[in-house]
């Protein structure tokens, strides 16, 4: 039987917080490619992604060339090969994979990657013991990458304000942090900051044309300032690019019925509840169109 894991576990396995998880779906790094009933699960080749994931960003490399590595390497991953066999490494300049017979290049960059698949599976029976300590607060200003979990971390306890600093440091050590702006954008809008919100959101989808949330909180400003048409443009953009993100189906089945096109939003509200089909509230808004 093949086996699934949530992001809890996926979490416990890796050892990263639960958070990080879901973040790096969210911004669609990589996140779960099956289901299980009913909800998202990862596979063990999502699992070998995440821990990419982890050794690319934890070493300094961009959101936007993390993505691009991680989807040469998910395209590898697809090929019928033993994946507890495979060796994921760096030469300094190219991501290398290995099955022991033969060498591949997925994409080029300065990577810092060498674990063995063999390594995550003997985790994965052992993956409920305790979570490795969290990195001390010296070790996370070692990098921009560092302050952007701290900002994260920050913002799950509610200290918005040691948040922005928090994130505005993992700028100023990278500027094309793509994700950070999105990120203050999102602190800024709950502030009411609205046209500063938007000038991190451009500057985030400038930086990461492809990433989601940018595009949808840029959606979900747009609708608040009454530009209803932007708004479902940019939610369309968002559910083309990434069809598994449920909440800009059902933003974009609201505006569809609001602007009386009706079969846009039964579309839009069936993709949503074939993701979310315990929502009482969509159920009730599809039986009304």
């Amino acid at each position: 039987m093949k086996q699934a894991y949530t992001s809890r576990d996926v979490a416990q396995i890796v050892g990263i917080s639960e958070s990080r998880v879901r973040y790096w779906a969210q911004t669609g790094v990589v996140g779960p490619s099956d289901r299980a009933n009913g909800r998202a699960v990862y596979t063990f080749q999502d699992l070998v992604g995440v821990r990419a994931a982890k050794e690319l960003l934890d070493g300094g490399v961009t959101l936007q060339r993390a993505r691009k590595n991680l989807d040469a390497l998910r395209a590898q991953l697809g090929v019928d090969r033993p994946l507890s066999k495979l060796r994921v490494r760096s030469d300094g300049e190219s991501l290398i994979v290995s099955d022991g017979e033969t060498t591949f290049e997925p994409t080029t960059g300065q990577l810092v990657l060498d674990f063995t698949l063999d390594d995550l599976s003997g985790q994965l029976a052992a993956f409920s013991a305790p979570v490795a300590p969290a990195p001390t607060a010296n070790n996370r200003a070692e990098s921009a990458w560092a302050w952007f979990v701290e900002g994260g971390d920050c913002e799950a306890r509610g200290e918005d304000d040691r948040a922005l600093i928090a994130y505005g440091k993992a700028l100023e050590g990278d500027p094309a942090l793509a994700a950070a702006h999105t990120n203050v954008g999102n602190l800024l809008y709950r502030r009411g900051e609205r046209g500063e919100a938007r000038g991190h959101y451009d500057k985030a989808l400038a930086l990461d044309p492809e990433q989601p949330e940018a595009r949808y909180n840029l959606a979900n400003l747009l609708d608040d300032v009454g530009d209803g048409g932007g708004a479902r443009m940019e939610w369309y953009r968002v559910v083309t690019a990434c069809p598994e993100f449920a909440d800009a189906h059902y933003n974009l089945a609201l505006a569809c019925a609001r602007d009386g096109d009706a079969a846009a939003a039964r579309f839009h509200l069936s993709r949503y509840l074939a993701l979310c089909p315990d929502d009482a509230r969509a159920t009730d808004l599809m039986a009304r169109l």
